[in-house]
């Protein structure tokens, strides 16, 4: 389920506060049966950034103003379900300083107070089970330096927190969410003493939900990577702490975490971060080598499509393509994007070509904006931007224009990292089918690309795209690399902070110019400016063919070491 999809988080009901009572009645100090080990991995810069009295919230930055997270004014449902969910305590745990720590004990026993019995939004099954993970996984950050009355509070409400759950948890949203309440009931119940009773259903739920929301080829239907990684996390997590405690997981869940490691690694990039598309990002530095480590899953990438996107591997290099139809239906296509074809590139540490990102943490406006077709790396016929979307609710849109049939080979004649891909997204309008080429060669060296727009047979000759309409494709460049126009106007100079020199050149009718773009990435605070190379050109009533390609001019100098980490600042 997408967050679109998910109810608000409404003040806690009546009988919310009952169930809270109740659970808070029974429950006894926490005692842990095993030392509690943090296995959320945070930024440690946003961390820093939260020091600052700077918080990402449901994707805007809140000054704090000098006050605690709780002080803030009611927010926007998703805002409040980031506040109420603890997530931040990753942040401050990485950041690691006395103040972050602090911040983390302070701001947990503030909650306590203000909504511990039952009051807030923070009481919606999957919002309660993020929380719950988060106080198990740094209790003993939240308990170190307490008094002996706040320590024996917290652990209180750790039980009270843990009882609720149990009995909450079905009524967390389907899809993630519900993954993320069963698979916080089983690390508490396996942590803390005297929630024996609670393991064993929620085990037997979880593996009905590896049965029945895992696909058979490890794929989720929103095709996000990173909710794809979010959900291996959970699912290895629960596997190490059941095996730590002398349980074995359950086939299903087992084979879930089987299915799933392949498609992971696929949709990987040289540089170790994710695709990002539909919605997803790079991932917290670290956390997929944590998740695969843990997995023990020896599989390779999982060959041909994984989850629908092809990927080409030579040398140093990694080609990712969206090669299947965008997410549909009333959860997925309210997150999907319109990025069938659009591919990114990275060359070792370095990405390179890339789509705009996930507009989802900076609001309403650069969600929609970051999902139309114009924020990929792809072709766009002129006019195919947001009209592809219809608002449905609130805030969300649904994505209504979209290819059906999308077609990727690999193309062995050319060499062994070569695809032909195709989609329809454009036929019934313009008449015309979207054909991309690519082929990765000298071991990771160059990439040469082939955009074809080819008229549909019988198509209506008074369709716009057979009398000449406009489209540009677009290469959108990482922040990081530094791009100079060439003095041919075929041509441009890409410089990676490696210290690699690449050019970009195409052999075609197009037009060729160098314009603003944006970078958007959750672990940054706000759009990060950047650049993309932009073709315009126009199709014929025939065949249009639009040939480009990267390659590498010049390498880094001898000796030098690549050791320039991106992505990790917040300012």
């Amino acid at each position: 389920m997408s967050p679109a999809d998910m109810p608000r988080p409404r003040p806690a009901s009546t009988g919310t506060r009952i169930a809270v009572w109740r659970a808070a009645l029974g429950a006894q100090p926490a005692e842990f049966a095993l030392p509690p080990e943090p296995r959320s991995i945070g930024s440690a810069a946003i961390g820093q950034a939260i020091c600052r009295g700077e918080i990402q919230l449901g994707g805007r930055r809140r000054d704090l103003g000098g006050g605690t997270i709780w002080d803030l004014a009611p927010l926007p449902p998703r805002a409040e379900a980031d506040r109420h969910g603890f997530a931040w305590l990753d942040d401050l745990a990485a950041a690691g300083t006395r103040q972050a720590r602090g911040l983390a004990r302070d701001w947990t026993a503030a909650w306590l107070t203000r909504f511990g019995s039952g009051r807030g939004p923070g009481w919606r099954a999957d919002i309660a089970g993020r929380r719950l993970v988060r106080w198990v996984n740094h209790a003993g950050m939240l308990a170190a330096g307490s008094d002996p009355a706040a320590a024996r509070r917290f652990r209180r409400a750790l039980s009270a927190q843990a009882l609720y759950l149990s009995r909450a948890w079905r009524r967390a949203p389907q899809g993630l969410p519900t993954f993320e309440a069963v698979c916080s009931l089983i690390q508490a119940g396996l942590a803390l003493r005297d929630m024996e009773s609670r393991i064993r259903p929620a085990v037997k739920a979880l593996e009905r939900l590896c049965r029945d929301q895992v696909g058979p080829a490890g794929e989720l239907p929103g095709r996000n990577p990173e909710e794809l990684l979010d959900l291996f996390s959970l699912l290895v997590w629960c596997a190490t702490a059941l095996e730590e405690a002398g349980l074995a997981a359950q086939p299903q869940h087992l084979g879930a975490i089987a299915r799933i490691a392949p498609v992971l690694r696929a949709l990987r990039h040289a540089d170790g971060g994710l695709a990002r598309f539909h919605g997803g990002g790079r991932g917290v530095e670290g956390r997929l080598d944590a998740a695969l480590a843990g997995s023990r899953s020896r599989s390779p990438a999982a060959p041909g499509r994984a989850m629908g996107f092809a990927r080409l591997a030579r040398g140093r290099s990694t080609v990712i393509i969206d090669a299947a139809p965008p997410p549909s239906g009333p959860g997925p296509g309210l997150t999907g994007h319109a990025s069938t074809l659009a591919f990114e590139m990275t060359v070792g540490r370095r990405p390179m070509v890339v789509n705009c990102g996930s507009g989802l943490s900076f609001g309403a406006d650069w969600e929609l904006a970051a999902r139309a077709a114009p924020a990929h790396s792809v072709l766009v016929p002129d006019g195919e931007g947001q009209q592809a979307f219809r608002t449905v609710r609130r805030n969300w849109s649904m994505l209504v224009r979209g290819p059906r049939d999308v077609r990727c080979d690999p193309a062995p004649h050319r060499g062994p990292a070569a695809l032909d891909a195709s989609h329809d997204g454009y036929a019934a309008r313009l008449g015309l089918i979207h054909h991309r080429s690519l082929d990765l060669g000298d071991e990771g060296l160059v990439l040469h690309g082939e955009d074809r727009l080819v008229p549909v047979a019988g198509a209506a000759p008074g369709l716009r795209g057979l009398q000449g309409a406009g489209f540009t494709i677009r290469f959108h460049l990482h922040p990081d690399v530094t791009l100079q126009p060439g003095e041919d106007g075929l041509s441009a100079t890409l410089l990676l902070k490696s210290g690699e020199v690449w050019q970009f050149r195409h052999a075609s009718p197009a037009r060729l110019s160098l314009d603003p773009s944006v970078y958007l990435e959750k672990t940054r605070p706000q759009p990060t400016p950047t650049r993309q190379i932009v073709l315009d050109a126009s199709a014929s009533g025939a065949t249009t063919t639009i040939r480009w390609s990267l390659s590498r001019v010049t390498q880094a100098a001898p000796g030098a070491r690549d050791l320039y980490r991106d992505d990790m600042s917040i300012t």
